[in-house]
């Protein structure tokens, strides 16, 4: 039986950390999801087609190493609908540190008892990555900071010609 996962975020912008997530998590499913989520209160830097083509761009090798097929999706209303929607019957979330999986338990609490169907797995994330998240990396890169250790290459040139800053030596 094919096992597919869904693995839902801004990814505004994707950084090293998502990848991180996404690697382990093509580890355990034939089928991964990764499910951009789309809020009209909020005005992301790229937009979810932006996003998606930047995701499927750095996934595409990791995924054709391990096996595992990936799609892009969107979704604006609750993560367990979108996982039905795709078929999904595991939610993958990346566990950064203890603030992350007091959060992360009480949504996969919540989540069981809307879908019991879907199973929330955590994966913790790598020692690397595990600082990294894509409020930071849009913050360091609006003051000219240097964010190449935090996102891929394609990710940071994107980011720069968006917001028209360039690193600073």
């Amino acid at each position: 039986m094919a096992r597919t996962g869904l693995y839902t975020g801004s990814f505004d912008p994707l950084t090293n950390g998502h990848l991180d997530v996404i690697s382990a998590a093509m580890a355990i499913c034939d089928r991964l999801v990764v499910a951009i989520g789309v809020h009209p209160s909020k005005t992301p830097l790229f937009d979810a087609a932006e996003r998606a083509a930047l995701i499927q761009a750095e996934c595409a090798s990791i995924a054709t190493v391990a096996g595992c097929d990936v799609e892009m999706a969107t979704f604006d209303g609750l993560a367990v609908e979108a996982a039905r929607r795709c078929g999904a019957t595991l939610m993958l979330r990346g566990v950064r540190d203890g603030t992350d999986l007091d959060y992360e338990m009480q949504m996969a609490g919540m989540n069981a008892v809307l879908a019991p169907e879907v199973r929330t797995v955590l994966i913790p994330a790598s020692a690397a990555s595990r600082f990294i998240t894509a409020t930071l990396v849009r913050q360091i890169a609006a003051m000219g900071g240097d964010i190449s250790a935090f996102v891929p290459a394609s990710v940071a040139a994107a980011i720069h010609t968006k917001i028209g800053v360039k690193p600073r030596p």
